[in-house]
């Protein structure tokens, strides 16, 4: 019997942003390997949310609720990769998705990178389970509602070696890899055995914190700090990806390599709503695609059916992910 999922994973729309602007942003620019280095982060942090997911199939008993995000009132926000509830306690679990070895320092509440030759830190994530435990059980108790929340930092790399001082008991209680997690969630429902809440009362909890999720909306160019002016413009050619794309009789042909592209100009309008705004003029998008006429914008503009504000010369149109879904442009890479 499989556990019941109230909310699943959806990927943050900050991948495919960092993915057009990379897209986008010069080769030479020099932040550009910060923003490589921040998208493979994050994708290695859904690689292990997803790992994770195979040790939670056997767990009937709990209701799951993944990546929510909640604001704690005061304008802070807290964010829960796997938050397990069940009648005696809920679980909250800080997935890592770290290679090589770690070290978890008590001295310093730091988690260390080890691998080959090089050292990195990290913030300790028991750090952040526990802040994540103190604004969930604050909301819980503002709401009357008796029951425990846990916390586990788990390593979902099963060749990550995991090290620790003898005397750092809390990383010995709290850090294991994810393929312990079933042992240790028995262990807690025998420290738990007293049922908290019924189990009617855990799916209608389970529905309010995901009624309360709200999701993150990141500006990338306001999150790396660069002007719009710093990216390149333009129609990039799907195949050799250079901007020299042209409007030729109808399609978009690319003047370096010569291919031809229908859908040309969907692609750059994916990238303008991951990058710069959901609405866009007639002049804006000319503007972005080097258009020189209106007319031909407008008639393209308008066989996309696109939802619109304003009259015909002051026309805004609205443009949505699940606009994009539909031509297959998703910018997960």
């Amino acid at each position: 019997m499989m556990p019941l999922i109230i909310k699943e994973r959806k990927i943050s729309n900050f991948i495919p942003s960092m993915n057009a602007l990379l897209r986008r942003l010069p080769l030479s620019h020099p932040k550009r390997s910060l923003i490589e280095s921040e998208l493979t982060k994050r994708k290695a942090g859904n690689r292990g949310e997803e790992a994770v997911d195979y040790f939670l199939k056997d767990l009937p008993e709990f209701i799951i609720v993944k990546d929510v995000r909640l604001s704690n009132g005061n304008g802070d926000f807290y964010q829960i990769d796997i938050l397990l509830l069940c009648p005696n306690f809920l679980l909250i679990l800080e997935i890592k998705n770290i290679s090589g070895t770690i070290y978890f320092d008590p001295a310093f509440n730091q988690l260390i990178q080890r691998r080959q030759e090089n050292e990195r830190g990290f913030l300790d994530p028991l750090i952040q389970a526990k802040r994540q435990q103190k604004e969930l059980s604050k909301w819980l108790a503002d709401r009357k509602i008796p029951t425990t929340i846990e916390y586990l930092v788990v390593i979902s790399n099963p060749s990550t070696i995991i090290k620790t001082s003898s005397y750092h008991k809390l990383a010995l209680e709290k850090v294991l890899h994810a393929s312990h997690l079933r042992e240790r969630i028995d262990k807690l429902k025998e420290k738990y055995p007293e049922e908290k809440l019924t189990d009617r009362e855990i799916k209608k909890l389970g529905r309010v914190i995901t009624n309360k999720h709200i999701p993150a909306n990141y500006n990338v160019l306001k999150y790396f700090d660069i002007d719009i002016n710093e990216i390149n413009a333009g129609i990039q050619c799907s195949a050799c990806s250079r901007f020299s794309v042209k409007r030729v009789r109808g399609t978009w042909k690319c003047s370096s390599c010569h291919t031809s592209d229908k859908e040309a100009h969907i692609r750059t309008l994916h990238d303008y709503l991951l990058l710069i705004s959901s609405s866009i003029t007639n002049q804006q998008f000319r503007e972005f695609t080097h258009l020189s006429s209106s007319n031909i914008a407008k008639k393209l503009l308008t066989a996309l059916k696109l939802p619109y504000t304003g009259s015909y010369k002051d026309r805004t149109y609205h443009l949505s992910a699940e606009l994009f879904e539909k031509f297959h442009f998703t910018g997960r890479k």
